[in-house]
């Protein structure tokens, strides 16, 4: 079983070299989760700053966890996010294919060129299946047998694995660019597969190769994977390989002491714009999870970010994913909105709670710009517009405006006759009949204002005043909700 060492050679010139090559590299499992999210802006935003390469890679080795439509997410998510790949499935490039299920034919090659250098051997002791992610190499008498045998083994039919070959005592250093240098005990690290059974390799494996054969500078994975990165060290250094910058980015935390997940009922990136978050937002937000950009600022485009990123700004410690906190960067995006953008997204949210027809869901949006945090609040506040509710005459009772149903009474008294002859119906004639009302009453505005609001919405807490409010229902509605009104303080 020879190797095609010109075939090797042939890989090797195919890999760019020169430039910051960085790969997001998702596998195709279901949502985007907010730590999925981070890493692939990290992993764009270390590419972008330095003017390098930015590729994604699909990894779908792991069938059995494959979830229909996710890839489609994976592209979808990367669009909105505005994280454009130089490289990856859909855009091609210089060292594809860019999926790992259609580079299986690479893996077998390398496996076997790792045991001609010594750094992996063939294994066919029956250990079932789920030994195949770790075994005591001092255990496995298949670590000493003779390579030109086990090849023949192994090409008579004979079902086997190949495992890495890990030194017998000494030290493994490894360097991380958050976490520094980190040195384990050889002894502590399994034999761990590269090959399975069925010739498909682990992901161990595979991301260490495909890796390389891409030229990835720095690699940018969850800190869970420390104590994998001694392994790949010895497979970079078995293959006489340079082995790439390893960022390791500490997890992001529901609370101190439980990660974020879906089971959890925590949200993932589609989950968030569906419930109204502003892409940019959540970019902006989940960037600073775990990653300062030094001083007090904390908005940031995406092109500034790139700008402005760099590794040292990552902490060591965990991030606590704060929906209060998004909320707040979320409330800034949107009230730095264009209005007529905000129209735009907000309307469907108005259309969802105000059904009438008769009444504009742009009439309302400029009510809300100044008033939401997210998108989804909007229906909450506008249940009024479709229906008065059936509220209590004490409403009309507030300190602060020194309104009482005595004062609301007379005001409304007013107020009907006024609007019921105004010759047009828009905010300025409203406003300047209830405020030439006050004025010949000798009462502030608020004092005139709250009953009218009162009356023409049924609650206490409204987006938008009394002169909106009477503009947006119409003047025929808003006199009957008024009548209505002086009704329940009469009885």
């Amino acid at each position: 079983m020879g190797l095609d060492m010109k075939w090797f050679e042939d890989m090797e010139s195919r890999i760019p070299r020169g430039e910051v090559r960085t790969r997001f590299a998702p596998s195709p499992t279901g949502y985007m989760h907010v730590g999925n999210l981070r890493t692939a802006l990290y992993t764009y935003f270390i590419a972008r700053h330095a003017g390098g390469k930015f590729i994604l890679r699909i990894e779908d080795t792991d069938q059995g966890r494959y979830v229909e439509g996710a890839t489609d997410a994976i592209y979808r998510t990367l669009a909105e996010c505005r994280l454009s790949h130089d490289e990856g499935p859909d855009v091609g490039g210089p060292v594809g294919p860019y999926v790992q299920t259609e580079r299986r034919g690479l893996y077998m090659r390398y496996a076997e060129l790792l045991v001609e250098l010594g750094g992996a051997y063939y294994c066919f002791c029956s250990k079932g299946e789920e030994a195949e992610e770790g075994f005591e190499k001092h255990e496995d008498p298949c670590r000493s047998l003779d390579p030109a045998e086990a090849r023949r083994r192994a090409g008579s039919g004979e079902s086997f694995v190949i495992r890495q070959k890990i030194p017998h005592g000494g030290t493994t250093t490894f360097h991380d660019e958050i976490f520094g240098d980190i040195t384990v005990p050889n002894d502590s690290l399994d034999d761990n597969v590269l090959i399975k059974t069925d010739g498909l390799p682990t992901y161990n494996f595979a991301n260490v190769v495909d890796d390389h054969l891409m030229g990835i500078t720095h690699v940018v994975r969850g800190s869970e994977y420390l104590s994998s990165a001694p392994k790949y060290d010895l497979l970079y250094r078995a293959f006489g390989w340079d082995i790439p910058k390893y960022v390791h980015c500490p997890p992001v935390m529901r609370d101190a002491h439980n990660k974020m997940s879906k089971r959890h009922g925590d949200p993932s990136y589609e989950d968030l714009i569906s419930l109204g978050y502003l892409t940019d937002a959540v970019v902006n937000y989940v960037a600073l999870l775990g990653w300062s950009p030094g001083g007090e600022r904390e908005i940031f485009s995406l092109e500034e970010l790139c700008d402005v990123f760099d590794i040292s700004g990552i902490s060591k410690s965990p991030a606590i994913f704060d929906m209060a906190k998004l909320n707040y960067f979320n409330a800034e995006y949107i009230r730095a909105l264009p209005p007529g953008r905000f129209a735009e997204l907000a309307r469907p949210y108005i259309r969802s709670a105000v059904k009438n027809p008769a009444i504009d869901p742009d009439d309302i949006a400029p009510l809300l710009q100044q008033r939401c945090e997210y998108l989804s609040d909007i229906p909450p506040k506008l249940g009024f517009f479709d229906e008065l509710p059936d509220y209590d005459a004490e409403l009309f009772v507030h300190k602060k405006s020194k309104s009482d149903r005595e004062s609301s009474r007379e005001m409304l008294e007013a107020v009907i006759p006024a609007l019921e002859a105004l010759p047009e119906w828009t905010d300025e004639a409203i406003l300047g009949a209830l405020t030439s009302i006050a004025a010949d009453k000798q009462v502030k505005n608020a004092k005139l204002m709250w009953p009218v609001r009162i009356a023409a919405a049924g609650v206490a807490v409204t987006p938008g005043g009394a002169v909106e409010i009477c503009r947006i229902l119409g003047r025929e509605e808003c006199l009957r909700r008024l009548r209505a009104g002086l009704e329940k303080l009469t009885k």
